[in-house]
């Protein structure tokens, strides 16, 4: 069990650390064709700043299929640098996916970290839908197994969306691709791309602005 000293809020910021160090889940959808079975496939994701999820999919793809007939989803992710997936950390998001309307800004942040998806995004059947969590489920390892309510999960008020692109411009101006260029800034934590991997490093406590997030980053 987890210690007693460890709160659900504690468990929600974790479950969010998790979910945002990994880019890779199984989405699972309910088909159309074979009557609410459950559809497995592997697609990239990115969590927003709000700590819903991106996707970027194909009208053409089966899943897709199935979320415009029924939107209700669920994607898993899990530590994926250890062979012993059932002593990793893991989490299952269940949600709702709806089209997502702001295509262009979602796909600036979006292909920072997936640059190699320019060309689906430039393709016009190819959309981004965003996932909702409604619940999570986590496991950070051995009995420490919970529930996370989707009011715990989701983060505090913040600027970070708003602040990220000038604060992005202001720290790599002065790094340089030795030191990994940071693509990403939210209130948890920021992303590097360092040796052709997205490297993933969280804040000790979560940042409300830009001035908290660059004061963190540089320690």
């Amino acid at each position: 069990m987890i210690p007693d000293k460890t709160t659900a809020q504690d468990t929600a910021v974790a479950a969010r650390q998790l979910l945002r160090a990994h880019r890779y889940g199984a989405l699972c959808t309910l088909s159309k064709k074979f009557d609410g079975h459950p559809f497995g496939s592997i697609t990239p994701y990115l969590v927003d700043h709000d700590g819903s999820l991106l996707i970027l999919i194909s009208a053409l793809a089966e899943h897709t299929k199935n979320i415009m007939h029924d939107p209700r989803v669920s994607l898993i992710t899990h530590n994926q640098d250890d062979p012993h997936i059932q002593t990793q950390g893991r989490l299952t998001v269940v949600g709702t996916a709806s089209l997502e309307t702001e295509r262009e800004q979602a796909g600036k942040r979006y292909l920072r970290y997936f640059p190699e998806a320019q060309t689906y995004y430039d393709m016009p059947d190819f959309q981004f839908y965003r996932i909702v969590p409604q619940a999570l489920r986590y496991i950070g390892g051995f009995g420490d197994i919970h529930w996370v309510k989707a009011e715990r999960y989701r983060v505090p008020p913040n600027s970070l969306a708003a602040d990220e692109d000038s604060l992005l411009a202001k720290i790599n101006a002065t790094r340089s691709a030795e030191q990994g260029l940071v693509i990403g800034i939210d209130c948890d934590g920021y992303d590097l791309h360092l040796n052709e991997r997205t490297v993933r490093r969280d804040f000790p406590r979560i940042a409300t602005d830009g001035a908290q997030a660059l004061a963190l980053l540089q320690k």
